[in-house]
């Protein structure tokens, strides 16, 4: 059956901050929403990109070198592979993520959330 996937209502089934929720497959990649709250811990993704798209609420991104990268409501941001970064948020954002299916969300598999289909 085909039909629409509404992230709004998927995003309502959960409450857990940095514990993405896979909605779709995409070419070998996890199409993710996901709740943050506060900050993340730093990490890096060795062998892949870290691509965020808000949805809802402001998400800040710290990168290694200092800068942060401010996000609001349709904006998006791909982190390097390689390069150590924290996403944070002030309040709730709501954000939509794409990975390769498989890929540790904190970067490294014995502290990843685990994979969830919803």
């Amino acid at each position: 059956m085909h039909a629409a996937i509404d992230l709004a209502a998927k995003l309502a089934t959960f409450t857990e901050a940095f514990q993405p929720r896979t909605v779709a497959l995409f070419n070998g990649h996890d199409v993710m929403v996901a709740k943050l709250r506060g900050d993340y811990h730093w990490h890096v993704h060795d062998d892949t990109d870290d691509f965020f798209l808000v949805l809802d609420g402001r998400v800040e991104i710290d990168l290694e070198d200092g800068s942060t990268v401010t996000l609001d409501p349709g904006q998006m941001f791909v982190v390097p592979k390689g390069m150590r970064h924290r996403p944070r948020a002030q309040g709730e954002a709501h954000i939509l993520l794409i990975e390769p299916t498989g890929t540790p969300n904190s970067g490294d598999p014995l502290t990843a959330a685990p994979r969830r289909v919803i």
